[in-house]
């Protein structure tokens, strides 16, 4: 399936949005959905999300390269980025920025959508997307059961830390500082590399996170 967003003017629209269509079965969204951007199935309604941005994807790589030579140097899991779909409930699949999948859970991590719930969630939080990532996702994230669940918010530059409580998870602001990972032993982030500009770089970075354990 092929999408143009256009305003009234049927001018294309270039900056971010967030759609939702409603009335659409999981069946249809498994047959249409583009394999190329993030489209997301919500209880009977597909969210759509606009292409993202050169900032967006910086950090995403960022982030991608530290956890994912963590969790290969350690044997502690697979790192994933999105667009996958990953059926966090019967009725909902969503397709995270990063996850990771506990090396056990590896072997069924399969076909589309997966169905394997990652031990920790990454998102990287864009004005169009705040409301979707700090309530809705957290909300479906606690629900499923998701231990860990990081939301990095560009603009308020902080990062919100999800861990789960019972059903629902305890949340913390992070805007400085040192924050470890319950999910995945070990690891840690310095909030205030992702928020550097630019970006510091992703091996020194990733040297520091493993002395650090030792």
């Amino acid at each position: 399936m092929k999408i143009r967003v256009i305003d009234e003017e049927e001018k294309l629209i270039r900056q971010p949005y967030l759609l939702r269509l409603g009335g659409w079965t999981i069946e249809q969204y498994l047959r249409e959905a583009p394999e190329d951007l993030i489209w997301e199935f919500v209880r009977g309604e597909v969210i759509m999300h606009s292409p993202a941005t050169a900032e967006h994807q910086r950090l995403v790589k960022f982030l991608v390269r530290l956890l994912d030579g963590y969790c290969e140097i350690k044997g502690c899991g697979e790192v994933l980025t999105g667009p996958a779909a990953v059926r966090i409930l019967p009725d909902v699949i969503r397709e995270p920025d990063i996850f990771v999948i506990a090396k056990e859970d590896v072997p069924r991590a399969k076909g589309v959508p997966l169905d394997v719930l990652p031990v920790l969630v990454v998102e990287v939080v864009s004005p169009s997307t705040r409301t979707l990532d700090l309530r809705e996702k957290a909300e479906d994230y606690a629900l499923s059961g998701i231990p860990e669940y990081w939301a990095v918010d560009m603009e308020q530059k902080a990062l919100f830390l999800h861990r789960l409580k019972g059903k629902k998870y305890e949340v913390k602001k992070v805007e400085r500082g040192r924050v470890k990972s319950s999910a995945i032993p070990g690891f840690f982030i310095e909030v205030d590399w992702l928020f550097s500009e630019p970006l510091p770089p992703a091996d020194k970075c990733l040297q520091m996170i493993l002395r650090g354990e030792l």
